[in-house]
Order: structure tokens, then C-alpha cells, then sequence
């Protein structure tokens, strides 16, 4: 597992990173090996007796997931998948509860010291404590992690966005990079050698949770004022400090991406990541059309998700669909099946100004390979495509305005 490199980062005995280290080994060899001898089983022996059954092969990913069920490697696979993702959070809990002090005094010294090291403002964090979180937040426990991203036990409570920072570096098992930023610096850096004509004035990060892919957007673009929004002050609070802790000037709102407190044409870029499908269908066309609304003429919407199921082969359109059914994650399953084109279109969006890309992770492959996919894109139909595995690659979809 690697270690956080900010000064919020958990102190923690060797027992605890010992147990963490052993729960991330786990979880990759769970998606690595494990998945790849389901698949195994899927080709030799699942897959023909379906046809032999129906006389066709699976037409789409319910099929696969049904053939599926009642065999023993994918019963196995689920069952230890689930309780690593619960030990995920279960490793981090020892250490947070006995920082939880000590990261409220770092936080609040940080902020304290946000002009003592500059002449400039760095960064601000705007709280509402009359917002009203939405309850596809706060009635659900979103991958199993205890108290979602919303929970709060005591004033100025920043615990959520700790658990889930932390959380993220066991879950992934370094496939996120030192900063766990890896979405947001692959795109960011893709974005600024595929359209070098692009320099936006303002960026826009919706639901930006703990701000790890925001600053990649400053990173990449300095002179940028990069702002980010999310439903949960908790990940804000800890946003807002871990930004400081790493000298970034970001921007961190509580606001709801469906209904976006800033004026018309006010954003160069309007970008999210792995957020649309943590949202009822409803509220995702809301969120394209305020992208819309805010973006600049001649603007970029882009947003990093998983692989739409239309552009999937039936068993890969499963595997990715594995979350809906059996990690807490209910809007996950509906976002996939739609069509991006279609929902970018319906925004208001001109259909040649639609776009998508599949990046390669620059951790993984380094930036020596984005030319490459700048000219000749790799498959969406990818099994490295979103998926937590050896050589991921990134997937996005959005529009010029």
C-alpha cells in the first residue's frame, strides 16, 4: 500500500500498516488473478453450455451475470471481492479513530497558515449550514464505506474524507499513484497535448470528494482558478486542508452539481471523475445540462466514468456491472446503460461536438504513450478499460460547447 504524501496522512503502528498492506495485496489479487480465472471458466465451460442451452451466445450482461451465478468460481470471486471491500475501511478505522484529534489540529493549523507562507490567498472553503444533503447520499453507505461521505459525529468533523482518502490507497493498490491522483493527472496532461489551444481560465471539478483529482487540474494548468463542489462538508473540510498541506490554491464549495450556485458561461472546463454513476438517472441529465449552462462558448464538458455497457462486449459490460449488484451501489448499473452521446445530446450539446477518449494511466504507461492515444485511441472494448487491473486504462466522454 503506498504511503500518503501530504501532512494529513494517518500515523500509524506497524500492525496497522501491516494489516493495510494485506488488505490491498488481497484486493489485487482478487481483480487480478481471480477475475482472470473466472474469466478462465467463463470461455471454457460457462460460456458453451449457455450456448449449447440456448443455441446463441449472451446477448448482453444480465445474460452473463444469470449464467453465471450458480458457479462456484464466480460464488467464490463475489464473496471474497465483498469482504475485501469491506476490510478496505475496516484497516483504516484503528488509525483514524486514534488521529481523529490530531488531524483536526493539523487541519485547522493549515488553514490557520493558509497566507502565513504567501503573499497570497491559497485556496478557500465555502460551507453552507443550511445544505440540505441529497438522500442518494445520505440514506446509502456507497461501497460500503461506514457513514458515506456525508457523516458527521462532531463539529468541524473531517473524518469521512480521511477514511476515504486512506480508503482509496488500500483499495486501489498503488494504481492511483502517491497523491491518488491518477485520473486527474492522466486526463489533465492528455487534455493539454491533444488541444493545445485549450487554455482555460477557470476549471470546474463536480463532486470532487476529497479534492485528489482537482489539483491535478492546476498542476497542468497553473494559471487556472480551479474550483471544486461536493454534497459532503466532511470531504470538504479535508479537501480544503489537504490542498494546503500540498501548497495547491483550490477552490472547494458545498454545493450540488445539479444545481450549480455560479453564473452562466463562467467555466473553461467543466470535469468529473467516477462521479455520474454515483447518481439517480434523473439528476444526470440535470448535472450535463448546469455543465452546459455554466460552460463557456467554445468550453469543454468532460467526465471520467466507467465504460458505457453499449460499447462493451456482454461479458466485460458484466464484470463492470458487478458493483451494482453487490456493492452498494444502486445508480451504478443505470448510468452504464445509457448512451453518453445520447445524454450529452439532450443537455443541449451539438452531436459533432461529442467526444471520448480512453487514456492511457500515466503512472502505468508514462506520458510517452498519450501521443500515441492522442492519434490512434485504444479500444473502449478493453478489458484494462475502468477496470482496478495491471495497465488500466482511463475512460471519458463529454463535449465542446
Amino acid at each position: 500500500m503506498l504511503d500518503l504524501k501530504h501532512e494529513l496522512k494517518l500515523d500509524k503502528t506497524r500492525d496497522e500498516k501491516a494489516r493495510m498492506n494485506f488488505v490491498s495485496g488481497l484486493r489485487a489479487h482478487v481483480l487480478n488473478d481471480m477475475a482472470g480465472g473466472m474469466r478462465a471458466v467463463w470461455d471454457a465451460e460457462v460460456e458453451p453450455a449457455f450456448r449449447r442451452s440456448r443455441g446463441r451466445r449472451p446477448k448482453d450482461g444480465p445474460e452473463v451475470h444469470a449464467a453465471l451465478k450458480p458457479n462456484e468460481c464466480f460464488k467464490f470471486y463475489s464473496s471474497l471481492r465483498v469482504t475485501t471491500q469491506d476490510l478496505v475501511w475496516q484497516s483504516v478505522f484503528p488509525a483514524l479513530e486514534r488521529n481523529r484529534g490530531a488531524l483536526k489540529e493539523k487541519a485547522a493549523r493549515l488553514s490557520r497558515s493558509s497566507q502565513s507562507r504567501s503573499s497570497k490567498v491559497r485556496g478557500t472553503l465555502a460551507l453552507r449550514p443550511d445544505f440540505k444533503v441529497p438522500r442518494s447520499v445520505s440514506a446509502l453507505d456507497v461501497h460500503l464505506m461506514a457513514g458515506n461521505y456525508d457523516g458527521e459525529y462532531e463539529e468541524g468533523d473531517l473524518a469521512a474524507g480521511s477514511l476515504y482518502d486512506n480508503g482509496l490507497a488500500v483499495f486501489s493498490f498503488g494504481l492511483m499513484g502517491q497523491n491518488l491522483d491518477d485520473i486527474g493527472q492522466s486526463i489533465a496532461g492528455f487534455i493539454k497535448l491533444k488541444f493545445p489551444q485549450l487554455k482555460p481560465a477557470k476549471i470546474l471539478d463536480l463532486g470532487c470528494t476529497i479534492g485528489h483529482n482537482t489539483g491535478s487540474w492546476k498542476d497542468h494548468f497553473p494559471a487556472a482558478e480551479v474550483h471544486g463542489i461536493d454534497v459532503a462538508a466532511p470531504c470538504l473540510r479535508y479537501a480544503h486542508a489537504r490542498a494546503q498541506a500540498q501548497d495547491r490554491e483550490l477552490h472547494f464549495h458545498q454545493m450540488d452539481a445539479e444545481s450549480l450556485d455560479f453564473p452562466d458561461a463562467s467555466f473553461d472546463v467543466v470535469f468529473s471523475s467516477m462521479f455520474l454513476h454515483e447518481v439517480p438517472r434523473k439528476g444526470i441529465e440535470r448535472i450535463l445540462a448546469e455543465a452546459h449552462r455554466v460552460l463557456k462558448p467554445g468550453g469543454l464538458m468532460l467526465h471520467m466514468e466507467l465504460p458505457p455497457n453499449s460499447q462493451l462486449s456482454p461479458y466485460d459490460a458484466f464484470y463492470l456491472d458487478w458493483d451494482g449488484a453487490y456493492n452498494n451501489e444502486p445508480f451504478y448499473k443505470p448510468f452504464r446503460d445509457l448512451k453518453p452521446e445520447d445524454i450529452c445530446r439532450r443537455a443541449g450539446f451539438a452531436p459533432e461536438k461529442y467526444l471520448q477518449f480512453v487514456i492511457p494511466s500515466v503512472g502505468w504507461y508514462g506520458e510517452k504513450v498519450w501521443r500515441e492515444a492522442a492519434e490512434r485511441p485504444p479500444s473502449v472494448d478493453s478489458d484494462k478499460t475502468g477496470r482496478l487491473t495491471d495497465g488500466i486504462l482511463w475512460y471519458c466522454f463529454g463535449a465542446f460547447k
